[in-house]
C-alpha cells in the first residue's frame, strides 16, 4: 500500500527569521502595488474620467519602474550583484519573474482601456477615434493641420549604409516607417513625433469641419480626439514625396534614467547634476514597446541596433504610452470626475490671531489635502514681513514648477532676513526644477546648500527664529511630505507647527549639521537618519515586547509608504511571536509576510489606493498606555535609514495624539478602498462584515475634516 504524504504549508518549517521565504521580493511587491492602481481603473464605482486617470498612472508608474528598478537589475547582471536581497532572488531571477508577473497585467490594462473605458467614453460623447473612423472633411482639416503645424517640426531619419541608426530618446513616441521607390525594395526610416504637441488632437465633428477650417483647431468645442501618431502616419506622403508608404508602426523605448554622480570627485555638485540630467537621455535601453502589428523583421531591426534581448521587448495591442491619456482630464465634464471639495483652513488660524501667537500657545496639526497648504506659505510670508524675525531655514526636496514657498523665501531675503535653504539636487526626476530654484534663490541672496556628499536630504524642515520680549524663540514646521503646493492637494500628508524648545533646539542642530560640519548623533526628541533612526525604531519595538510580557495588550500601528528594511521586519516578527498585535498599513512595497503561523500571525497588512495618494508616515506605540506617536519623512527602507537624512518627530500634545490615533484608526477600519495582504504576497479586497457599514476612509475624512484642531 502506497504511503500517503501530507503536504506541509509552505511556511510551516520556518524557524530562522533570516529565512528567505519570510521576505517578499521588493520588485514583485511593487508590481502588486501597481496592480492595485490598475484595479482602481477597473473599478466602476469611480467616475469615468477618474478611471482614465488611473489608466494613465499605471503606465507612468511602469515607466519609472523600468527606468530605475529594472535598469538597476540589468546593471547588477552586468557587474555582478554584490549582495542578494532578503528573499534571495538573483537579478536574472527577478527580471524573469517581473516579466511573468507583468504580462497578464499589461493585457488587463489594455483590455480595460479599449473594451471598457473607451466605449463608455463614447456614450458620454467623449470619443477617442482611430483615423479610419474619420470622415472626409475631418481628414482634410487634419491634413492642413499636419502641413501647417506638424510638418515643420518633423525630421525623418533614414537608416541605411549611408545613415547610421538614429538615437531614440527616452520615452519618446516614434514611428518605424517603411517606404519603397519601386526599384530598391523597402527602406527603413525612423520618425520621432515631437512631444511639444498634444498626444490627443481635438477634432470637430464632420458637420463643423468647414467652419473650423476657417478658424483653426483652437476653436474646436467637441470632445472628440485622434491620436497624433495616426495623423502623422496618414500624411507621410508629404514627408516622403515620390515614395510609396508601405507602413508605419509606433514604438517607444525606455532608457536607464538612474543618474550616477561621483560626488567625491565632483568639484561642483550643481554642474555635475546638470550634466547627469542630460546623460539621462542617453542611458542604456531597458525596454522596447512596439505596436503588435509590427512585423518581426522591423522589430528585429530595432532590437538589434539597440542591443536588446527578446524579454526586453513588449508588444502592445493598442496605443503605446497610455500615460498620455491623462490629457483627457482636461475635458470639462465635472459630472465624470470626483466631486470637488474645498480644503479647510485649520481652526486656530481663522481667529484673526497672528500665526506666531497661535503656535506659541498651542501646537497645530495640518492634514493635507483635507487641510489647505496655504497656512504653510502664509507662515513663511508672515516671517518674511515680521520685523522681529531674524532667520528662516528650510529644506526643499520636491517643490514643483510653481513654488509659492520659494517665492516667499525670496521675499524674506529682500526684506533683510537671513535665509538659508538646503535644496536637494538629487531628488530623482525633480533635478531640473530644483536646479532652477537653487539658482533663483542664490540670485536673491539666499544662502543655498545642495546637501551632504553621499546622502540625500529627504527631511522636511522649516524653522523661523524670532526675537521676543523673553528671548529668542524657534518656530518649527515639520512634515511627512514635500513643500509642494500642487501635490499637497492630491497627497495625504501631515504637517506640524510647534514652538517646543527642545524640538526647536534639535532642528537648529540638524540644520547646522546640514549646512556646516557636525558629528552630532543624538538629539533631544528627534530620531534622525542615517545615525540612530533604525536603532530608535527597533528599541521601541523591543520596548513594546517587554511591556506586553509584563502587562499584556501590546500593540503597534504603523502607516507608511514602503516596508523593506530586514532588521525592522525581523523586529516586527519578534514582536508578533511575543504576542504583540500589529497593524501595518503600507501603501506600496511590503516585504514582510503577514499571517505566518509562529512568526507573523499577529500581524495584519493593509494598503489603501484611492482618490488621494496615501503618503504620511505614522508610527504608533501603545507603550503600556503611555502612548508614543512619531511622524516624519522616513519609510522603513535601507535607503531611508542608511543613505538619506530623515527625521521622525514626536507628537506629545495629548489632544493631537488622540486626533492622530482617530485618523489612523479610520484608515485601519477602511473596508472600501483597503486591500489585505496575504502570506503569499498577493492582496484581496477588504469586505465589510455583515454588521458593518461601508467605510471609505478618504471620503470619511473629507466629510469630517478639521476635527483634529478644534479647541477643547
Amino acid at each position: 500500500m502506497a504511503k500517503t504524504t501530507v503536504k506541509q504549508p509552505p511556511f510551516a518549517d520556518i524557524r530562522d527569521l533570516d529565512d528567505p521565504r519570510l521576505y517578499v521580493n521588493r520588485e514583485l511587491s511593487w508590481l502588486q502595488f501597481n496592480r492595485r492602481v490598475l484595479e482602481e481603473a477597473q473599478d466602476h464605482s469611480h467616475p469615468l474620467l477618474e478611471r482614465v486617470k488611473f489608466i494613465s498612472i499605471f503606465s507612468s508608474n511602469l515607466d519609472e519602474f523600468f527606468m530605475i528598478r529594472v535598469s538597476g537589475l540589468r546593471q547588477q547582471m552586468d557587474l555582478g550583484a554584490l549582495e542578494l536581497p532578503p528573499d534571495g532572488m538573483t537579478p536574472s531571477e527577478q527580471l524573469a519573474a517581473i516579466r511573468r508577473e507583468l504580462m497578464p497585467m499589461l493585457n488587463e490594462h489594455m483590455d480595460c482601456w479599449k473594451n471598457d473605458i473607451v466605449p463608455k467614453l463614447r456614450k458620454e460623447d467623449i470619443r477617442v477615434l482611430s483615423y479610419k473612423e474619420l470622415k472626409g472633411k475631418q481628414r482634410k482639416l487634419l491634413r492642413r493641420y499636419f502641413k501647417e503645424e506638424l510638418f515643420p517640426a518633423l525630421t525623418p531619419l533614414a537608416f541605411d549604409p549611408g545613415h547610421p541608426f538614429p538615437h531614440i530618446s527616452n520615452l519618446s513616441l516614434n514611428l518605424a516607417v517603411l517606404v519603397s521607390d519601386g526599384h530598391h525594395g523597402e527602406r527603413f526610416a525612423r520618425l520621432k513625433v515631437p512631444g511639444i504637441f498634444p498626444r490627443l488632437i481635438r477634432i470637430p465633428t464632420e458637420d463643423r469641419a468647414e467652419y473650423i477650417e476657417r478658424w483653426g483647431l483652437d476653436h474646436v468645442k467637441a470632445n472628440h480626439f485622434v491620436w497624433i501618431e495616426e495623423v502623422v502616419a496618414n500624411n507621410l506622403d508629404l514627408l516622403f514625396p515620390g515614395l510609396e508608404i508601405k507602413a508605419a508602426y509606433p514604438f517607444r523605448v525606455t532608457r536607464d534614467a538612474d543618474i550616477e554622480i561621483e560626488e567625491d570627485e565632483a568639484a561642483d555638485l550643481l554642474a555635475a547634476i546638470e550634466e547627469g540630467v542630460e546623460l539621462r537621455f542617453f542611458g542604456k535601453v531597458v525596454r522596447l514597446e512596439v505596436d503588435a502589428a509590427m512585423p518581426d523583421r522591423v522589430r528585429d531591426i530595432l532590437a538589434e541596433n539597440m542591443g536588446l534581448l527578446p524579454y526586453q521587448i513588449y508588444q502592445i495591442d493598442g496605443p503605446v504610452g497610455l500615460s498620455d491619456v491623462m490629457e483627457l482630464m482636461k475635458v470639462e465634464r465635472p459630472d465624470l470626475k470626483d466631486p470637488p471639495f474645498t480644503a479647510s483652513i485649520p481652526h486656530p488660524f481663522t481667529t484673526g490671531e497672528d500665526m506666531f501667537s497661535v503656535i506659541r500657545r498651542r501646537n497645530v496639526l495640518l492634514y493635507h489635502p483635507y487641510d489647505s497648504f496655504t497656512p504653510v506659505v502664509d507662515f513663511i510670508r508672515a516671517a518674511a514681513r515680521d520685523p522681529n524675525v531674524l532667520t528662516i531655514k528650510q529644506t526643499l526636496y520636491r517643490v514643483g514648477k510653481n513654488a509659492p514657498v520659494v517665492q516667499a523665501l525670496m521675499e524674506a531675503r529682500e526684506n533683510g532676513k537671513q535665509v538659508a535653504v538646503l535644496v536637494e539636487l538629487k531628488a530623482r526626476f525633480d533635478e531640473e526644477n530644483n536646479i532652477v530654484w537653487a539658482k533663483a534663490l542664490e540670485r536673491a541672496g539666499v544662502h543655498v546648500v545642495y546637501g551632504l556628499v553621499g546622502l540625500k536630504t529627504h527631511a522636511k524642515l522649516l524653522m523661523v527664529v524670532r526675537r521676543e520680549p523673553h528671548g529668542i524663540v524657534r518656530y518649527v514646521h515639520m512634515s511627512t511630505g514635500n513643500y509642494n503646493a500642487v501635490t499637497a492637494r492630491i497627497y495625504t500628508d501631515m504637517g506640524y507647527f510647534t514652538s517646543d524648545p527642545d524640538i526647536g533646539a534639535d532642528v537648529g542642530d540638524l540644520f547646522n549639521a546640514l549646512t556646516g560640519y557636525s558629528l552630532k548623533r543624538k538629539y533631544r526628541k528627534l530620531l534622525v537618519a542615517p545615525h540612530g533612526m533604525r536603532e530608535g525604531i527597533i528599541e521601541r519595538i523591543e520596548r513594546e515586547i517587554e511591556q506586553h510580557k509584563a502587562h499584556g495588550k501590546g500593540y503597534l500601528a504603523f502607516k507608511m509608504n514602503q516596508l523593506v528594511d530586514r532588521e525592522c521586519i525581523k523586529a516586527l516578527y519578534r514582536a508578533s511571536q511575543a504576542g504583540v498585535k500589529i497593524d501595518l498599513q503600507v501603501r506600496g512595497i511590503c516585504c514582510l509576510r503577514p499571517g505566518i503561523p509562529g512568526v507573523s500571525e499577529n500581524i495584519t497588512v493593509t494598503s489603501i489606493v484611492g482618490r488621494f495618494l496615501e503618503h504620511p508616515r505614522i508610527y504608533y506605540f501603545r507603550n503600556g498606555g503611555n502612548e508614543e506617536i512619531l511622524l516624519g519623512s522616513a519609510d522603513l527602507m535601507p535607503r531611508n535609514l542608511d543613505r538619506r537624512v530623515e527625521q521622525l518627530f514626536p507628537v506629545e500634545d495629548p489632544r493631537l495624539k488622540e486626533a492622530i490615533w482617530r485618523i489612523l484608526d479610520v484608515h485601519l477600519r477602511d473596508n472600501v478602498k483597503a486591500r489585505r495582504m496575504l502570506a503569499d504576497g498577493s492582496y484581496e479586497r477588504v469586505q465589510p462584515a455583515a454588521e458593518e457599514e461601508p467605510l471609505n476612509s478618504q471620503l470619511w475624512l473629507i466629510e469630517h475634516r478639521g476635527f483634529w484642531n478644534w479647541e477643547e
